[in-house]
C-alpha cells in the first residue's frame, strides 16, 4: 500500500514540476503566449520573411504540440516564402497562412 502512494506522489509531483516532460507549455500556456507575442521583423521584405521564419520556429518549439505543430508548418512556408525571388508570399500561400490561424484559433478559443 505505501509503494502505490509513494508512486502516486512522485507521478503527482513530476506532474506538477513538468519533470519528465519535454519542457512545452500547456495549451492554456501557449494560447496565451501566442496572444501576447509583441515580434515584430525589422529590414527589407526578405529581412523580414526570414525573422518570421525564424521566430515561429522557435514559437514552435516553446508550444503545446497541438499548436506547436501548425506553428512549424508556418515558419516552413514562411522560409520558403523568404527565399522565393520576392520574399512576398502568393495566395495559395496566404490561404495556408489563413487556415493555419484558423486552426490555431479554434485550439485556442478565439
Amino acid at each position: 500500500m505505501k509503494k502505490g502512494l509513494l508512486a502516486t506522489a512522485l507521478a503527482a509531483t513530476m506532474l506538477l514540476t513538468a519533470c519528465g516532460s519535454d519542457g512545452r507549455l500547456s495549451v492554456a500556456e501557449s494560447c496565451k503566449l501566442l496572444n501576447s507575442d509583441q515580434f515584430k521583423p525589422t529590414g527589407n521584405q526578405a529581412q523580414q520573411a526570414k525573422q518570421v521564419a525564424d521566430h515561429y520556429a522557435d514559437m514552435a518549439t516553446k508550444v503545446d504540440p497541438s499548436v506547436g505543430t501548425l506553428i512549424q508548418g508556418m515558419a516552413d512556408l514562411q522560409k520558403k516564402v523568404a527565399d522565393s525571388s520576392t520574399a512576398v508570399a502568393t495566395p495559395q500561400q496566404q490561404k495556408q497562412f489563413t487556415d493555419a490561424l484558423n486552426s490555431i484559433g479554434k485550439v485556442c478559443g478565439n
